[in-house]
Formats: structure tokens, sequence, C-alpha cells
């Protein structure tokens, strides 16, 4: 049976439980392609599962390979969309992990990679871009000419949020650190909050809606800057009921789907010229570990990827 290097972990803990292993070539099933993976990109959700944090991943689904979004050449198919040799990028399901020279991906979950991107630059797409775009559009609802408000607008979700914003019209607001002013603005927002130094409350108002990426006290105060009938979205603290009727507006959590009809729709942008990822560094795939530890110190300027072909 032929065998692959993978980045599993057997316990959660930290960046130490993650462990280079041989594990067997999975094989597809009716519907699903075997992916060849060139490069893997590292997010947030990475670090959660691998330290017991994400409720969907417990102690019964170890050992567990993470890593949830790819880049590669399809290999094997049992797929009538997609044939041997296409170039493909894609959010393999919660259950199969990308850090792998090979993963399996079922069609729906894939799309043809973007023709101006090279590899490690489309790995960093499918996650983050699909968080944002069904943020913006799925659950926000935005449409051209509304004011948006786009927290953390330098990381990985938040830069492709921003692009997706702008190339759909919208009048777009993020809140960034110092250092990433600079990039905010190179990535088309129209106004740049530097939140070390404003307090965006004070600074906006009127806003369509609000793409909640850190939570607690930045949700709660991002109530008032509403307009009446607004939104806030939210990746991750369910917003409060109370807190949307008591400012009449509506607010919702979501969870990304993976869904390759839309990435299609991103890599049509991306090759249109109105969107670019920002790959700030890379890692070969054994230093995993390191690569985590940097998405989890935070203040990461878009993704890093880890390079498959070098293990």
């Amino acid at each position: 049976m032929p065998t692959m290097n993978a980045i599993r972990i057997e316990s959660f803990g930290g960046a130490e439980v993650l462990h280079l292993q041989q594990i067997p070539v999975p094989v597809p099933n009716p519907g699903e392609v075997l992916l060849k993976v060139h490069a893997a990109s590292v997010n947030p959700v990475d670090y959660k599962i691998r330290s017991g944090k994400y409720p969907a991943v417990r102690e019964d689904k170890l050992p567990y390979i993470l890593g949830r979004d790819v880049c590669g050449i399809v290999e094997a198919s049992r797929s009538s969309k997609f044939a041997v040799g296409d170039s493909l990028y894609g959010v393999p399901g919660i259950e199969r992990g990308g850090y792998a020279q090979y993963v399996i991906l079922k069609e729906d979950e894939a799309a043809r990679k973007p023709k101006t991107l090279d590899d490690v630059a489309a790995a960093s797409v499918p996650l983050a871009g699909l968080t944002a775009w069904q943020g913006l559009f799925r659950y926000g609802d935005v449409k051209v000419g509304q004011r948006v408000l786009i927290h953390a607008g330098s990381g990985g979700v938040g830069h492709f949020a921003i692009q997706f914003a702008k190339a759909k019209g919208a009048h777009v607001i993020t809140t960034v650190s110092t250092d990433h002013v600079e990039f905010a603005l190179r990535l088309g927002a129209d106004q740049v909050i530097n939140y070390k130094k404003q307090q965006f409350e004070t600074e906006v108002s009127d806003i369509d809606m609000v793409f909640d990426l850190i939570g607690g006290k930045t949700q709660d105060n991002s109530w008032s800057v509403l307009k009446k009938g607004g939104i806030l979205v939210s990746t991750l603290t369910a917003p409060s009921p109370e807190k949307a009727a008591q400012f009449g507006v509506r607010g919702t959590r979501f969870t990304v789907t993976e869904t390759g009809s839309e990435l299609a729709e991103i890599a049509d942008l991306i090759d249109a010229g109105k969107v670019r990822p920002k790959v700030s560094d890379t890692f070969a795939l054994k230093d995993a570990a390191l690569a985590q530890q940097l998405i989890e110190e935070g203040h990461t300027e878009g993704k890093i990827v880890l390079t498959v072909d070098q293990v």
C-alpha cells in the first residue's frame, strides 16, 4: 500500500503535539478526487483544533490530520467534473486534513485553481476566501453603495473581505493596528481606522454591515455604529439577540461551508485582477509547528502557507 507524509496529532495540546508521520495514501470514492497537494495554508482554526478547543473535532476523531485548504494536481479521479491532471484548489471537509502529500476532495469542495496564481498563493485562498465571501454576501447581503465595517482587515479573512467588498462596489472601512494601515489602504479600503490610536465607534456611523472577526469588546462596541436595519455578522461569538433588538438591527454567527461554485467565482475575480492574496511567509511541511506558532501569536499580514513538496 502506498504511503505519504502527513502532519498528524494524536493528542490535543501545544505545537509539540504535531508529528510528521507516514500513513497510507487515501483512496477516492465516487464523486471524489485524490489531490497531490503542492501547498496547504495555515489558519487559526488549525491551532484551535490542535489545542482541543474546536467542538467539531473531539478525541474520538484522533489521530487527526490538520489543514483546511489546499492546492495541487488531481492524481486520481472518480469525479465527472474533474480529471487527472487538473489543477484544483479547495477546502477538504473537516474530517480530512490538508497537511499531507495527498488529500481527498469531494467535487463540490473544489474549483479550478486561479490561472494567475501559483500553487502557494492559490493555497492561501480557499478557507479564508470562502469565509469572507459567505460572511459578506450570503449572510451580510452586501450590495453596491453600502457601507461595510470590517474588523481585523489585515488578517487572512479580513484582507479578502476588503477586496471582495470593494469589488462589489461597497464603501469599505476597516480596523487594523498601526503596522498594517498602509497594507489596508493598498487593499483598497476607503477608510482605515488604527485601533491603537482611534476608537472606531467614535469615527464611523450609519454602517450597513459590520463583519466581526474579533469578538469580545469589539463586537459589543459595534452595535452602535450600525444603521437601523443593519446587520452584524460574526465568525466567532454569536451576537446577542437582545442587543440586536435594542439597536433595531440584526446579528448572526456563521461557520463556513465548503462550496466549489463560490471558489470558482473567487477565482474569476482573482484572474480579473480585482483580488490578490497576500502570503506573508512559507514553511516546509515538517515545520508546520513553527507556522502555527506564528499564526497563534497574531498580527500576521495575510496568510502563511506550507509548501508540501518540501517535506
